[in-house]
This record gives C-alpha cells, structure tokens and sequence, in this order.
C-alpha cells in the first residue's frame, strides 16, 4: 500500500505488516519531519504517484497527542512573534494606505491628520492586527511566524481549537499578559509547561512539531 504525507505529498510504499495494524500508528515523515496519525482500519492510505527518494516512513506503536508534543521556549516564541510583528505591521500599513487613498477621493479636502481620522485609523489599524491574529490560530493553531518557526497552538486536552476560544487567548489573554508589565508573557520562560499568562486562561500549549525539547 502507497502511505502519502498529508503534509508535503511524499508517497512510500508500506509493509503489509503495517497496513494490517489494529490500532492508530503515529507516523513522522521522512520529507518534511511532520508527525502525522495512520488509522489502518478507518483510514487507509491513499494512492498516489511515488515522491522523490528519501529514508522510510517512521512508525511508532502509539500515536501522539499534540498536547503531548514537546513545548516551545520562550525564544522561539519571541522570534515568531516578531516574524507576525512584521508581516501585520505591513498589512496594516498597506490596508491604512488605501483607506486614506479612498477618502481622500470620497471626502476632497478632508484633515488627514484630524482627531477623527486619527482614531478611525488606530481602530482600523487594531481591527486587522485582531483579525490576523485570532483567524490564523482558530484555523490551523499557527501564525505565518508559528509557520516558519513550526511551532502550534493546542488545547490542552487536545481537542480543536475554536474561534471563540482562540479570540479569548489572542485578544483578552495577550492583553491581561501586557498590561501586568509583560510579566504574562514571562511566564513562559519559567513555567514548567512554557505557558504564558493567555495560556493558562485559555487552556492551550504551545508546541514544537518538529520533535525537539
């Protein structure tokens, strides 16, 4: 039976020996280093065409729980925050040009630099910045940052992560985080399980897919 990577599209070829299993296989890829759940009995394998050469699929005999997953540090935490730092940064900039740009055909003459416009701009700036943020992790559990540092929000328990929950950690929980002095996001450096303040209120790791402690 051909096993493709839900992640990256490798395709191997598995033993029968493997297919024939009773129970979940929690299985790393040896392409893109994704851990992903094989279920031989409710899930079989798709076939596909063969991916390029590469080492053999790795099978353990259980399959792990994402809040299992070794938990990202405080560092690499920072460095992707930064990442998604930029790339809202630069929405918000792109999006706060065009809005200036369509009132200024719609209203000829107006005071761009106006208390008015002043604060529509900070709330529209918020507004993306708040919509970055809670979309990407209630759908998927990372950021663009999370992305390229492959580290991803989860519930504790291991269940879905909902918008609600997922609006709760990014806008009230980072908020309670900052406004103590940032001592919330502090926590992350000494708490035994990396979690911040926002964290803890929301129930959530957040941890590394790549394997590493």
């Amino acid at each position: 039976m051909l096993l493709t990577c839900p992640h990256c599209g490798f395709s191997r070829e598995i033993s029968e020996e493997q297919t024939t299993a009773t129970a979940p296989v929690n299985v790393r890829c040896p392409a893109c280093h994704e851990i992903f759940v094989f279920d031989p009995l409710h899930s079989p394998a798709p076939r596909g065409e063969e991916g390029p050469v590469a080492a053999d699929f790795v099978f353990t005999p259980q399959a792990v729980a994402e809040a299992d997953l070794p938990k990202a540090g405080f560092w690499i935490r920072a460095a992707a925050a930064f990442v998604d730092s930029l790339i809202s940064g630069a929405l918000q900039g792109i999006i706060l040009f065009l809005f200036a740009g369509l009132l200024s055909l719609l209203l000829h003459g107006y005071d761009g630099d106006s208390m008015v416009m002043v604060c529509l701009a900070w709330l529209l700036g918020s507004a993306v910045g708040a919509v970055y943020y809670v979309y990407f992790t209630a759908f998927g559990g990372q950021t663009p940052g999370k992305m390229a540092l492959r580290i991803k929000v989860v519930r504790t328990d291991s269940t879905s992560l909902t918008l609600g929950r997922a609006f709760y950690r990014e806008i009230i929980g980072k908020f309670v985080s900052g406004i103590i002095l940032g001592i919330g996001y502090l926590m992350i450096a000494f708490d035994d399980k990396k979690q911040g303040l926002h964290d803890r209120m929301a129930d959530t790791y957040v941890v590394r897919l790549d394997g590493r402690k």
